[in-house]
């Protein structure tokens, strides 16, 4: 299998490792190869926490600027920070909110490097849904919506219900839910 890199960035605080977890799960639970990453920088202080994942035969668990797949977003602020990694045609899922994003100043390079960027307020739709904390599985959510890459939504959910402790259990898979239909709509568009 070639190789599938993934970059999840955010904020200390904000999951980015138990979401990295959740997409490694998946992949070895479907017999893949897995390499990975994190940098937490001033995590503990709300920094930037980045995490690499590689999918497949990598050799190295780190990702060079221009050869990541997909970029996963907590923070708006980071999706644009990193947005070097992306290769060119890679995908961009943000939390954010989906009529202001990408801002203007974006549009010419994701443009220019064939990026395709999706945007969903998803700590929005996880307090909603009354699990704030659970925005990280919200955006795993939002990104299987769209049907690209070796992790599909069923395998996705089903490490969700694996992962998650019995009393958040219901909740966590409401939400992924949500989350899910959200994005089948705007892929839909």
């Amino acid at each position: 299998m070639k190789t599938i890199n993934y970059i999840l960035t955010g904020l200390g605080g904000q999951g980015i490792l138990f979401m990295t977890k959740v997409l490694a799960t998946t992949a070895l639970n479907k017999g893949y190869n897995i390499l990975g990453a994190e940098t937490h920088g001033m995590a503990q202080r709300g920094g930037s926490v980045v995490s690499h994942l590689r999918v497949g035969d990598a050799r190295s668990s780190l990702i060079r600027a221009g050869e990541a797949d997909f970029l996963l977003s907590m923070e708006e602020s980071e999706a644009y920070r990193y947005l070097p990694y992306l290769k060119k045609g890679g995908k961009l899922f943000a939390n954010a909110a989906s009529n202001a994003f990408p801002n203007k100043k974006t549009v010419n390079f994701l443009d220019k490097n064939g990026i395709e960027s999706h945007a969903m307020d998803a700590a929005k739709i996880a307090m909603d849904l009354g699990s704030p904390r659970s925005t990280n599985l919200a955006m795993v959510a939002f990104y299987s919506a769209f049907d690209t890459g070796p992790l599909g939504a069923d395998n996705l959910r089903a490490t969700v219900d694996q992962m998650s402790p019995g009393p958040f259990k219901e909740t966590n898979l409401k939400i992924f839910d949500a989350c899910y239909d959200t994005g089948k709509k705007m892929a839909a568009r």
